[in-house]
This record gives C-alpha cells, sequence and structure tokens, in this order.
C-alpha cells in the first residue's frame, strides 16, 4: 500500500509539470501526458482501495479468530474455576450442616486449607509441605464417618487431587477369602473399583485379628500398601473404626504406620445433639411432635446417652428409635376410623414407651 502512495503521488508530479509544459508551447505530448497520468491516478486509487479493504477484511478475520479463541479459553478457564468454588462451598456447607462433629469439621477445613495451600505453593514453583491424604477416622458407630469421607472426595475431586472422587465402601468380607492366593484377588477387585476416589474400609483392624494364626487378612494388607504406593497420585484409602482397636491396627504393621499418620475422631453425640437428629428425622418424613412429649424426649436421650452400652450406636440407635416411635403411633392410630392430617403426623408421649 506504501508503493501505491508513491506511484499515486508519482504521478501527480508529472501531471503538474506536464500541464506547466502546455501552458507554456502548447505541445500534443504535453497535453497527452495529463490525460495518461489522470487514468493511473484512478487506476492507482482503485487499487489502493482494493488492497485497503481486502487487508482490513484479513485483520478483521485474524482479530476474531485470535479473540473467539482467547474468550474460548478464558470463558472456559473461569467457568470451570466459578463451577469448582460453588461446588467445593456448597461440599463444606453439607458438612457444616451435620448435626455435631465440630472439631471433626475444624480438623477436615483445616487439612482442606493445607491442600489448597500446597496446591498454590506447587503454582509457584515452591516446596510442598509433606501430607498425607491416608486418614483413619476412628469413633463409634453411628458418628457420620461415612457421610464425612463421602464429601471429602467430592472435594477432593473438585480440588483437582482425585479424577472421579467417589466412594467405595468395604470391610473384611470384601476384601478376604477363604483360600490361599484369593485374598489378593479380591482385595485388588475393589482397589481397582476405587481408584479416582476414596477406598473407605469399615473396622479395618478385623483385618489383622489378634492371635489368628495363618489368618489371610495379612494378604489383604500387603495388597493394599502396594495398590496405595502404586496409585498414590489418584487413590485415598481411609481405614475407620472403634479408637482404641484403630491404633492397635495401625500400630500392628510399620508400613501402615508410615501411611496413616493423621487421626480424626469422631466423637458421640450428646443427648441435645440426639434430640436434635430425631427432630430432623421428623421433618424429612413429615412428622411433628407434640409439646408436652418434648421433655420426655430429653429424658429419654439423657437415658440412652449415659446408659450406652457395646449396642449403642449414636444417630442409627436413634433411627431405629425413630422407626419404633412410628410403629407405636400407628398400633395408636389404628383404632381411629378418621383420622386428620394434624394426628397422622403428631408424635405423643405415649408413642415413645413400649
Amino acid at each position: 500500500m506504501k508503493n501505491n502512495i508513491k506511484k499515486i503521488f508519482t504521478l501527480l508530479l508529472l501531471m503538474i509539470i506536464s500541464i506547466l509544459i502546455m501552458s507554456i508551447d502548447g505541445d500534443f505530448i504535453a497535453f497527452i501526458i495529463p490525460i495518461l497520468g489522470i487514468v493511473l491516478i484512478i487506476a492507482g486509487i482503485k487499487t489502493y482501495q482494493y488492497e485497503k479493504e481486502y487487508q482490513a477484511k484479513i485483520d478483521e478475520y485474524n482479530n476474531q479468530k485470535i479473540t473467539n479463541i482467547n474468550i474460548t479459553k478464558f470463558q472456559t478457564t473461569v467457568v470451570k474455576k466459578k463451577l469448582e468454588s460453588i461446588d467445593t462451598n456448597k461440599l463444606l456447607k453439607e458438612l457444616n450442616a451435620m448435626i455435631g462433629l465440630q472439631r471433626v469439621k475444624d480438623e477436615i477445613i483445616a487439612l482442606i486449607n493445607t491442600v489448597k495451600i500446597n496446591l498454590l505453593r506447587e503454582e509457584k514453583s515452591l516446596k510442598q509441605s509433606p501430607l498425607s491424604l491416608h486418614l483413619v477416622f476412628s469413633g463409634n458407630p453411628g458418628t457420620g464417618k461415612t457421610t464425612v469421607a463421602r464429601i471429602l472426595g467430592k472435594i477432593y475431586r473438585n480440588l483437582g487431587l482425585l479424577s472421579k472422587g467417589h466412594l467405595i465402601e468395604t470391610d473384611r468380607s470384601g476384601l478376604v477369602a477363604g483360600y490361599i492366593g484369593q485374598t489378593a484377588i479380591k482385595t485388588k477387585e475393589i482397589i481397582k473399583k476405587a481408584i479416582g476416589g476414596i477406598l473407605f474400609i469399615d473396622e479395618a483392624y478385623s483385618l489383622t485379628p489378634q492371635n489368628a494364626g495363618s489368618d489371610f487378612g495379612q494378604e489383604a494388607v500387603d495388597t493394599l500398601l502396594k495398590a496405595m504406593e502404586d496409585y498414590r497420585d489418584d487413590l485415598i484409602v481411609i481405614v475407620a473404626g472403634y479408637p482404641e482397636l484403630m491404633n492397635n491396627f495401625i500400630k500392628s504393621n510399620p508400613g501402615l504406620e508410615s501411611r496413616f499418620n493423621t487421626f480424626i475422631n469422631f466423637d458421640n453425640y450428646n443427648p441435645n445433639e440426639l434430640l436434635e437428629i430425631f427432630m430432623s428425622l421428623c421433618i424429612q418424613h413429615n412428622y411433628i411432635i407434640d409439646t408436652d412429649a418434648i421433655g420426655t424426649l430429653e429424658n429419654i436421650f439423657k437415658n440412652i446417652y449415659t446408659n450406652a452400652d457395646e449396642t449403642y450406636a449414636n444417630a442409627r440407635t436413634v433411627r431405629n428409635f425413630f422407626e419404633k416411635s412410628i410403629k407405636r403411633q400407628s398400633n395408636r392410630l389404628s383404632k381411629s376410623n378418621k383420622l386428620s392430617n394434624i394426628e397422622l403426623q403428631t408424635f405423643l408421649i405415649e408413642d415413645f414407651y413400649n
């Protein structure tokens, strides 16, 4: 385009010179030169306009292409991060909405924050703090261990630590077989299902019973330890059970001690939390508690908590009590022919006693 501009200026200069010559002697050549110059100038202008329009279209296409690529990548990154942030916040709200377990919540959130900072340090090429993601959940039955593990798996998926974030729950019966060589195969099958997520082993101490002789549980432990190393980038194992028995289980094997160094203890629910769990079950299933029966329920759960024995199972105990209350209420109501919605929904004091 710069060359065309030079040509136009040159032709203009020639035309001016020719006009000057023609004005002096009227020569024919001097007359024809301006005409040719005008023709060439028009052609040059048209060419210049065409090239300018053509270049503008190319620039527009290139800019559009680059802009689309950048916007697409930008939007994808922003939307992905926003969705992950929303999902993680939603999961944390779900965790915090669980009744009781404040110490567990604090420890889980501290663990998640440590993971986030480690990922940020990695982005900035800083050394990461040593952190084992394999966990020991110790506590009595019915304290929410499986629920917390399921939430944690989804959070780890959002943070990019796990590819799927699902939970595979098992126990001794899902890992140990009855014949030599079969336990390793059975354990590997469970591990394969858990890759990309969390393998949750309930009552894990049953894998290494004391004075068991040639028990096949140790074969399951050995297979598990190898898999934890082989799939360390996409598999997290959580072992769970009664506190004292879990301590003995971890100490029974140096390989377990080196991999499981984070213990999270799940306390029993106190009487107020047991009552809160019962009320939440009522809300879920469209039941209400008669005002006069609230005090009775409080005393019942205090007695359950105080006299807890080996059969006590926290939230499971409350759920069992809730189901028995429904049966008692049903027996009471079955004697009436006509029942209102309120009557069908309401628990009375007598529904809480045999």
